[in-house]
């Protein structure tokens, strides 16, 4: 069998001011084809299941291009037909082909293009002909269009957020694809559209007991895959919202069923779904009233992983201004204040002007007198996927009254604890830690802080979604107002 494997991926915020070219790319993730490392990466574990499958069964693979930026605003014209383009000129140089595999992520919009990834697999169809087996993995923030679907012959979204399992459903893809090219399996689609936005923490109820669903509906005799696609809310696009897409094996009506039934249940939790995000002095509050040290408190309005620029100063500004101490926040992303501190060395001290400078979500920058703790080239943390390392650029550890905070030269959100304790932050001696993360932190976080609150601020990836202004998507979209 012949397998084509590749990558492109970015999560576009719409309301970023922040664009995505193909600078974005090479500094997020650009391997050309046959370079990715060994360890599966976020967008690259269709690419990794299927050189396990073709060790395995003697099969050869063709690796194409794995291409992917950090979440932010539209992405350039020019950048999306460029990487396009090289992966489409791949495919046709490689054909023919058995099966294509594509890590892709699903919100993906660019200057000309309300779905690119659609876009994509309606061409890669094109290219390889109906018999071709096409299928691709998606992040659950997606916005799943007719198109896509129509496209491709198996579309499987990660489970779990944080997204812990991006290996596995990698491989139930390569599997059923498999299964589809021997004449196993006939893939049938159902998607149904549940007329709503959320946002599914499945580490906590009732977010657990919709992932224990999908699997239990795929043990259901013909289903063979169900994916809950929570949407992107951060994006302006006709295709966003909350849908149920489910596979059944040539049959269409137990497809349609299953898909109808979850997604009911789906929407009979919505108004439990809705989080309790205190306001950023509640949830200093709250903080400082617990018991069980460290508090983690997710900063989720400034997280570069929805889009946002993780340079605002609205949760700094008040731990300063209330004396809190004992704190850490991070990461910060300020390259103009990592070079000073970096040119002035371990103990300095130094007047910033630190982070708000990208716009007005951002707040104002914050002018005081640091001390300079810690220093480290090309600093990186733990990510998602197992041996998986993020890329943080040279970072500094600041100390500014009481507040621990790293301060990072790439814009990335808070994973793994190493983004403090690599810079020697000891994060068992602080009250609180303000991590700029809307929820991918909480795996390892969860592992040695006490409480976990979530906090409502001003930022680009705003939970008060009606400020946004949507004007382009389909309603109606609950929680979101009708338009006057």
């Amino acid at each position: 069998m012949r397998i084509f494997a590749a990558s492109l991926a970015t999560e576009t915020n719409t309301f970023s001011p922040l664009p995505v070219g193909l600078a974005a790319f090479e500094n997020g993730m650009l391997y050309q084809g046959g370079t990715h490392p060994e360890a599966p990466s976020f967008f690259a574990g269709p690419l990794f299941a299927a050189r396990q499958a073709a060790r395995k069964n003697g099969w050869t693979l063709i690796e194409g291009l794995v291409a992917a930026a950090w979440p932010a605003g539209l992405v350039t014209r020019e950048a999306y037909e460029a990487l396009r383009e090289q992966i489409l000129s791949e495919i046709r140089a490689a054909l023919p082909l058995e099966m294509v595999v594509l890590g892709l992520h699903g919100a993906m919009v660019a200057d000309g293009y309300d779905d690119c990834e659609g876009d994509l697999l309606e061409r890669v169809r094109a290219l390889v002909g109906p018999d071709t087996a096409v299928g691709a993995t998606l992040d659950p923030h997606a916005h799943m269009t007719g198109q896509m679907v129509r496209a491709a012959d198996l579309l499987i979204c990660w489970k779990e957020y944080p997204h812990t399992d991006i290996v596995e459903r990698a491989v139930e893809l390569v599997d059923l694809l498999a299964a589809r090219v021997q004449g196993r399996c006939r893939p049938v689609p159902a998607l149904v559209d549940c007329e709503m936005i959320s946002l599914i923490f499945t580490t906590q109820e009732p977010g657990r007991t919709l992932v224990a669903r999908e699997y239990a509906l795929e043990k259901l005799p013909g289903v063979l895959s169900v994916s809950l696609v929570h949407g992107f809310p951060w994006a302006d696009v006709p295709g966003m919202g909350t849908k149920v897409l489910v596979y059944a094996d040539n049959d269409a009506s137990l497809a349609q069923q299953s898909a109808r039934t979850f997604a009911d249940d789906v929407i009979a939790a919505r108004d439990a779904l809705r989080a309790d995000e205190p306001d950023i002095d509640a949830a200093l509050d709250r903080a400082l009233a617990s018991a069980a040290t460290p508090v983690a408190i997710a900063d989720g309005a400034d997280n570069a992983g929805g889009g946002a620029a993780s340079d605002s100063t609205f949760f700094l500004r008040r731990l300063i201004e209330r004396d809190v101490g004992q704190a850490a926040l991070g990461p910060l992303w300020d390259p103009a204040v990592v070079d000073m501190a970096f040119n002035a060395g371990v103990d300095a001290r130094l007047r910033v002007r630190l982070g708000g400078k990208t716009g007005p979500m951002s707040g104002e920058p914050l002018d005081a007198e640091v001390t300079v703790r810690a220093l480290k080239r090309g600093h990186t943390m733990a990510g998602l996927a197992e041996g998986e390392r993020v890329n943080c650029g040279d970072s500094a550890l600041i100390g500014v009254n009481g507040v621990d905070v790293v301060v990072t030269s790439r814009r990335v959100q808070a994973i793994g604890t190493d983004l403090f304790t690599d810079l020697g932050c000891a994060l068992e001696a602080k009250r609180m830690i303000v991590v700029k993360s809307s929820q991918h932190f909480h795996a390892h976080y969860s592992k040695v802080v006490g409480k976990v609150i979530y906090a409502s601020a001003p930022g680009t990836v705003t939970s008060d979604l009606d400020s946004l202004g949507h004007r382009r998507i389909r309603r109606p979209k609950w929680p979101l107002g009708d338009l006057a």
